[in-house]
């Protein structure tokens, strides 16, 4: 019997943002296998690759995650079908880096508006105005004055600062003088371990300007190490056993050596200033300085590589060096206040990052030189980089690739035309097309009346505000002197709480109940309403908006979503347990295969739930049955079937802290009817989802698909991707 091939990949929880150099990596494996230097993506595993039929990628036009969630009841097929799914970071020219940046698009053939081609396209010049740097910073140079970070942005993102509750005991460095875009930078790097009481420094390195190491002395840590972590801090139990130096030993040798105005540099610099317990009012932090879209950011290792040409972090070393890594941050600064933003948006970091063809990075772009405090003069000149394009590899092995779609789209340089063809046309093309070839791209759009920026802010709001009416729940009534603290308690069982107010308006008091996650809002309502809690016996419900009036079918759906299959929600949960503590707690579980213990993505603490995945459905139901009742070192657990355990908790996150989300305070709200193109689009997104569901069921089975909603990148904002994939079995479905 012939055997099938199977895709496993990791796509849970944090785990599932993909860089487009990781899904060019799969897609070359998938198509060329062991040939032509292709290997097994990093990120998931193609087993029995030699046995696929084709590879077949389906790109809807100009779409992201926002719109797969906005229209989640239309996209019935999709979600249904497509098991593993990850966020996409947008990009500027989508197809070229989809199949590799460099080679020339030529047209095969065109008909009846049609292009189908076999190549590459020369990466369009991405507009400096939508860089982040560049609309963070603007274009002119700058003082170093104009990067420090200000008091609130430490704030947000966990400096210690003075006089705050979580800072008593810290040591202030008294750096209190003006600065000036003179003032001296000191770069500052430690390596941690992990002791009884936390993380704790056992090396500290100091460098100043000029690259000169100040300190690079090893710390005894208070308490006993648990974890030395070597692979990361280079830290073993033998070097530090002669170790006589101390914690305040090396905070008054700091306080001593920084004069009164300096600057500390640093990548990531709040974890170094926390496990130092050390205050300083000055810092540049260079994973902030080269700023990315939606938080994310750069590690030192890359930067030091794409910017400054040098290898740090190598993995012929044991550890890490923090004298290296605070001197690289250091010349990071240097580089980015010398040669100003927009030179540093001409180098194109994201596209850098997603193809990581560094070993060129270090031939077009020089390395920037501490000791002459300059740059030198290839700097002036952009990078470019260039990446095999293995659909030409693919023709040589006498294959032939498939591109189909619009020609009124943005087909990456090639020829335009005011004609246009349907997705319909497209289709039947594709029918007929992609079983002669190995490997297709697909290109779907729903037309350019449908994807306007003021559309996409308008779809993108409604979103937000139904995520946050369902997240909401209100609570009541209770008695006017009720106990505030044991309703907070009683409701945060059910999961992380954002935000919780006190109703006044009413004749009795109520609660309004913002959540962090859709399965804590949910269970609040299923095992709380009719409940007496802090001494009433109160209704708890979703507020009454037009938006959540198919609240309780969506719900049902995405129970349904193969996504969340075998997955249940866990809350209850003390903060202080770690992973290694649940892992322990649930082995008894049959058939558990994974656990995963949200962070929040800013502070990185975890929440007080879980998700767990099983092998098997039914092991899922039966763990349902079994945690009920269970206590957790005194701590009483609520469970449930998930409902956005992959990569939908993380974009949950991610649009209910942006643009200052308030939370739902709006009982009841005027229903608006919907406009003619909102309905005209859920037409049009219900016809592609089913578009998408006749070309899959014409696949043969072993193949190989691919869905990509590209995410949107323009000066008026982005919005990020979104992958489904799957390979066909049997069943039509894409299995695991």
């Amino acid at each position: 019997q012939e055997k099938s091939s199977r895709l496993s990949a990791a796509l849970f929880g944090e785990d599932c943002e993909i860089s487009h150099d990781q899904l060019y990596e799969l897609l070359k494996y998938a198509a060329l296998g062991k040939c032509h230097n292709a290997t097994q993506p990093s990120w998931c595993r193609i087993y029995h690759q030699s046995h696929l039929a084709g590879v077949v990628v389906i790109v809807l036009h100009e779409m992201s995650q926002l719109h797969f969630y906005k229209f989640y009841l239309q996209f019935k097929h999709l979600r249904r079908v497509f098991r593993h799914r990850f966020t996409l970071t947008p990009s500027a020219n989508f197809l070229a880096s989809l199949y590799g940046e460099g080679a020339n698009l030529k047209p095969q053939n065109t008909a009846q508006g049609l292009t189908s081609t076999s190549s590459e396209c020369i990466p369009k010049s991405s507009d400096l105005q939508c860089d982040p740097i560049i609309r963070k910073y603007g274009e002119k140079k700058r003082g170093l004055t104009s990067y420090t970070l200000t008091l609130e942005e430490q704030k947000k993102n966990d400096y210690p600062i003075k006089g705050s509750p979580g800072c008593k005991g810290y040591i202030y460095t008294e750096c209190d003088q003006q600065r000036t875009d003179s003032s001296p930078l000191f770069g500052l790097d430690c390596e941690m371990c992990l002791t009884a009481k936390g993380n704790e420094v056992t090396r500290v390195s100091l460098v100043d300007a000029q690259g000169q190491c100040l300190l690079n002395e090893l710390v005894k840590p208070e308490t006993t190490v648990v974890n030395y972590r070597t692979r990361f801090s280079g830290i073993t139990k033998k070097m530090l056993l002669p170790v006589k130096t101390r914690l305040p030993d090396i905070q008054t040798r700091l306080k001593k050596m920084l004069p009164h105005d300096a600057v500390l540099v640093g990548h990531s610099l709040n974890a170094d200033l926390q496990a130092l317990e050390m205050i300083h009012p000055s810092v540049i932090d260079t994973s902030l300085l080269f700023a990315r879209n939606e938080g994310r950011r750069f590690k030192l290792k890359f930067l030091a590589k794409a910017v400054l040409g040098k290898e740090i972090q190598c993995e012929q070393k044991l550890g890490h060096d923090p004298a290296e890594d605070a001197r690289a941050a250091l010349e990071l600064a240097q580089f980015f206040i010398e040669q100003g933003p927009a030179k540093v948006a001409e180098l194109n970091l994201e596209m850098l990052l997603t193809t990581e063809k560094l070993a060129e990075v270090s031939q077009n772009k020089a390395a920037f030189q501490p000791q002459e405090c300059r740059v030198q003069k290839q700097l002036n000149e952009p990078p470019h980089l260039s990446k095999p394009c293995f659909l030409d590899c693919l023709q040589v092995t006498g294959q032939k690739p498939l591109l189909l779609g619009r020609q009124d789209l943005d087909f990456s340089g090639l020829r335009q035309s005011n004609l246009s063809t349907s997705n319909k046309q497209i289709l039947q093309r594709a029918l007929e097309d992609v079983p002669l070839s190995t490997f297709s791209i697909i290109q779907f759009s729903l037309g350019p009346e449908y994807i306007a920026s003021h559309l996409l802010a308008g779809l993108c709001e409604k979103v937000r505000s139904k995520l946050t009416d369902m997240l909401t729940i209100y609570a009541g009534p209770f008695e006017e002197s009720f106990c505030l603290k044991s309703v907070k308690k009683e409701f945060g069982r059910c999961g992380p709480i954002q935000s919780l107010t006190v109703v006044t308006e009413t004749y009795q008091p109520y609660v309004c109940i913002q959540y962090e996650v859709l399965e804590a809002a949910q269970l609040a309502v299923e095992s709380l309403n009719g409940a007496e809690v802090a001494g009433s016996c109160i209704k708890v419900q979703r507020p009454v908006t037009a938006a959540v009036l198919d609240c309780d079918v969506l719900i049902k759906e995405l129970e349904l979503d193969v996504e969340n299959e075998g997955v249940i929600y866990v809350a209850g949960l003390k903060k202080s347990l770690t992973e290694m503590d649940l892992q322990e707690e649930f082995s008894q579980l049959k058939d558990l295969e994974t656990l995963f213990l949200p962070k929040d993505l800013q502070s990185g603490k975890h929440r007080n739930c879980c998700f767990l995945k099983f092998q098997k459905s039914q092991s899922a139901v039966d763990a349902l049955e079994v945690i009920k009742g269970w206590t957790v070192k005194g701590s009483k657990l609520r469970s449930r079937h998930a409902l956005a355990s992959g990569h939908l908790w993380r974009w949950i996150w991610q649009m209910n802290h942006s643009n200052g989300n308030q939370g739902g305070n709006i009982v009841y709200e005027k229903t608006e009817q919907l406009s003619d193109s909102e309905q005209d689009l859920r037409k049009k997104v219900k016809k592609l989802d089913q578009h998408i569901k006749k070309l899959y069921r014409s696949l043969q089975n072993n193949t190989l698909c691919v869905v990509l909603f590209p995410g949107v990148n323009s000066t008026h904002g982005s919005q990020s991707g979104l992958g489904l994939m799957g390979i066909k079995d049997d069943g039509g479905r894409s299995g695991c």
